[in-house]
């Protein structure tokens, strides 16, 4: 297979059970941080403001969500149905996503990359 240098051709090479749920999860991140930049980075797909906003990747039964560590811990309470790591999130593929809380998440980690930015 070909290097990957686009989100769309990341998606597409996984199954459409996997694809639905990347394509909105990518349409809550663009909804919520319309200034960031699209690109591929450690094989994720990536989305950058300022720097590293956050990333998702598909897994064979999971779509993990990579929001930072900090973008973790700040909704730990909200994310005790999921299993969580430092900084991901794995959302199951026979699950709906949470959508209102990926919205948030995205939300506050634009906001954090705006105020880093200014320091």
């Amino acid at each position: 297979m070909s290097e990957i240098h686009t989100i769309d051709e990341y998606i597409a090479q996984f199954p459409k059970s996997h694809q639905k749920q990347m394509k909105e999860l990518r349409m809550i991140i663009k909804q919520n941080a319309p200034e960031a930049s699209e690109k591929i980075s450690w094989g994720m797909a990536t989305f950058v403001l300022h720097k590293n906003l956050m990333h998702f990747a598909a897994n064979k039964n999971h779509i993990g969500f990579y929001p930072t560590p900090s973008g973790v811990a700040h909704f730990l309470d909200e994310l005790k149905d999921y299993k969580t790591t430092k900084g991901g999130i794995q959302f199951p593929i026979d699950r709906p996503l949470p959508k209102v809380l990926i919205a948030k998440i995205v939300k506050y980690r634009v906001e954090e990359n705006k105020t880093l930015q200014k320091k």
